[in-house]
């Protein structure tokens, strides 16, 4: 059973990153530890994929195909199942933590983002852990939006919408179950319409 995050029940406005903010919080992780290039991994799989959080921690080495830029979510909402398109960025991260993690003893048995320490090795991460280490390195790299999850699936959104992809494609990248679903998704995160109107307008 998934765990539920910490804002159970709490609305937040939602703040996506922009691609230099997504950028200087991957940089603020460190490229050395292993716990850092983990976490700038998944970091690369939640923004670069849209994935949740869960089907991010229940990936397989089997389930990603970083050459061929994709990830296959087993058991995403509802119980659905998918692949879905992952940015040439995201897969590098991603590489490089498959990389780091063949010397810590964990093989494709284990989820990708298993923990590795003594006595835990292999055992999935616990959800919270992810979240916090996210909202920790948030700070850390100064950044004044709320940083979490979620969010990152958010900003791969809006960034999406800012680069003028359909609705039809950030729908198939997001998995909604309707269109209806993406286009208020977007229009909450990404007013393009109402944007430009209003920058046409004089003063």
């Amino acid at each position: 059973m998934p765990t539920p995050p910490t804002n159970a029940g709490r609305k937040f406005v939602p703040e996506p990153l922009s691609r230099s903010e997504t950028d200087v919080l991957i940089k603020t992780a460190s490229n050395r530890s292993s716990s850092g290039i983990r976490l700038r991994a998944i970091i690369g799989v939640l923004y670069g994929a849209g994935v949740r959080l869960q089907e991010c921690l229940d990936l397989y080495s089997k389930d990603v195909e970083t050459q061929a830029g994709t990830v296959r979510v087993r058991d995403g909402k509802g119980g659905k199942y998918g692949t879905v398109g992952i940015t040439p960025r995201g897969a590098d991260l991603l590489d490089r933590w498959l990389d780091r993690r063949k010397t810590l003893g964990l093989n494709g048995r284990h989820p990708i983002f298993a923990q590795y320490t003594i006595g835990k090795v292999g055992e999935p991460l616990d959800p919270r852990y992810v979240r916090s280490a996210l909202a920790r390195l948030g700070a850390k790299a100064g950044i004044e939006k709320r940083v979490h999850p979620h969010g990152l699936r958010h900003s791969l959104a809006f960034q999406m919408a800012q680069d003028g992809d359909s609705t039809h494609e950030i729908r198939d990248q997001l998995r909604h179950t309707s269109l209806a679903i993406t286009d208020r998704y977007v229009r909450q995160l990404h007013p393009s319409e109402v944007i430009e109107t209003m920058r046409q307008k004089d003063w």
